[in-house]
């Protein structure tokens, strides 16, 4: 049992990180409709003491996905067993879990859409009937024995959910997908955490420090544990925003919340692919990047800002991009006269 208790262990975190992570529903910042619903279901799943319908959150790294299917487990008193797609890797180790699960139990697998499609075809049966067929004996002596699950949620959290097959994705009875939070959400935030980890901000800083954030909490609680360390140094835990702008030049981290690789992305398609189309593959070619890496962690933030378009012919760098760089405070600038020729 001690391999399979391995697969639902949380993943390490720092006592800081579970300091500022909410417990409960009503501290959760952000994605305000969504948990508003959510609050609606968990509620009435209480009172009707069935399981929580089958939840799907999807979305970019780093927006809380994880820290909802936590609060949920938290709302509705009962435990839950966390792992990941790439982890399970045998039907053995799915059916474990599953046979593992008590009453009314929260099961969350994170990065779901890399879970094998043998081990999808599992989950079907078990998210529809709480039941689980397993093979017994081979050849012409093999029977399909149906064991009882005991009811349970499956919360599942993707990247990608385009990459679910359809017979997944259509049995979550409930699926969010969330987005970048605005600035004044994460300078709520801010403002909030940093009084949990005792630090001072002056007037503006949450500010600062929310524009910088890519509209991901899990930056804007990096950055401020980042600064945090400079104000405790060098003013005892109070940030101003000289020594904000400071840590911040240190840190490589530009007004727009830009960090080398970022920069080097946008670079790379303006100056060595004249502004873009260039395919994902040979972009990451020139920058020494994962594939991977550029498509699911810089990507979407870049698309979405407005910096960079992604097209059937490939990625292409925006005039937002370009004005970008040439009002950077770092010195990272284009000529005012690129691309004039094809009448830009």
């Amino acid at each position: 049992m001690k391999q399979f208790e391995t697969l639902l262990e949380k993943e390490p975190e720092s006592s800081t990180d579970y300091a500022l992570r909410p417990n409960r529903i009503d501290e959760f910042v952000g994605q305000r409709q969504h948990v508003k619903n959510l609050r609606t279901y968990v509620a009435s799943a209480m009172k009707r003491a069935e399981p929580l319908d089958h939840v799907l959150l999807s979305g970019p790294p780093g927006l809380g996905k994880t820290t909802l299917a936590n609060i949920v487990a938290l709302e509705l008193g009962t435990k839950i067993y966390q792992t990941s797609g790439p982890v399970i890797e045998k039907k053995g180790d799915l059916t474990a879990i599953l046979t593992d699960l008590k009453l009314n139990d929260v099961l969350f697998i994170d990065e779901i859409h890399r879970l094998k499609t043998s081990l999808e075809e599992i989950l079907y049966k078990a998210m529809e009937d709480f039941k689980l067929d397993i093979m017994v004996g081979q050849g012409v002596g093999a029977k399909s024995i149906a064991i009882d699950l005991q009811p349970f949620t499956l919360i599942g959290a993707t990247t990608k959910s385009g990459l679910l097959s359809s017979p997944l994705r259509d049995r979550f009875g409930i699926s969010f997908h969330f987005d970048f939070y605005p600035e004044d959400e994460l300078c709520h935030l801010i403002s909030r955490n940093a009084n949990l980890i005792n630090v001072t901000l002056a007037q503006g800083c949450a500010k600062m420090i929310a524009s910088r954030s890519r509209g991901t909490p899990r930056i804007a609680n990096r950055l401020l544990r980042r600064l945090r360390d400079f104000a405790l140094v060098e003013n005892q835990g109070v940030l101003d925003a000289d020594m904000a702008n400071r840590a911040f030049i240190a840190l490589g981290i530009d007004h727009a919340g830009f960090d080398d690789i970022d920069r080097k992305i946008l670079k790379t398609i303006i100056y060595t692919f004249k502004g873009g189309p260039v395919g994902l593959s040979t972009l990451a070619t020139a920058i020494q990047e994962e594939r991977s890496t550029i498509e699911d962690v810089y990507e979407p933030y870049l698309v979405s800002c407005g910096y960079m378009h992604t097209t059937a012919r490939g990625r292409v760098a925006t005039e937002k991009a370009m004005k970008h760089f040439q009002i950077d405070s770092q010195g990272l600038f284009i000529q005012s006269n690129l691309f004039k020729s094809d009448g830009k």
